[in-house]
C-alpha cells in the first residue's frame, strides 16, 4: 500500500497576524485528510499541521494562502516518497 500526502486546506482561526492554510499531518491514519478536517470541524477537536501548528479548522480555507512551512515539508517529503 502507498500512503500519499494530501494537500489539505485548514485554516488556523486564531492566528491574528497571517492566516495560512495548512497541510494536515495525517500520520498514520488512512482516511482522506478531507474527512479527519470535517471530524475536527463538527467536534471543535485540535487537529496537527505538518508545520506542528495545532488549531480547531473553522474557517474556508480557499480565502487564504498556503503556509509556506507545511508547503516545504510537504515537498522535502515528496522527495523521499516519490510522490507526484
Amino acid at each position: 500500500m502507498t500512503m500519499q500526502l494530501e494537500i489539505d486546506p485548514v485554516v488556523d482561526p486564531n492566528d491574528n497576524e497571517q492566516e495560512f492554510t495548512h497541510i494536515i499531518d495525517r500520520g498514520d491514519d488512512l482516511r482522506p485528510a478531507r474527512i479527519i478536517v470535517l471530524e475536527a470541524m463538527l467536534a471543535q477537536t485540535p487537529i496537527t499541521a505538518l508545520c506542528g501548528y495545532t488549531w480547531v479548522p473553522s474557517k474556508n480555507p480557499e480565502e487564504f494562502p498556503l503556509c509556506p512551512k507545511c508547503f516545504e515539508i510537504f515537498e522535502f517529503a515528496k522527495d523521499f516518497r516519490g510522490v507526484a
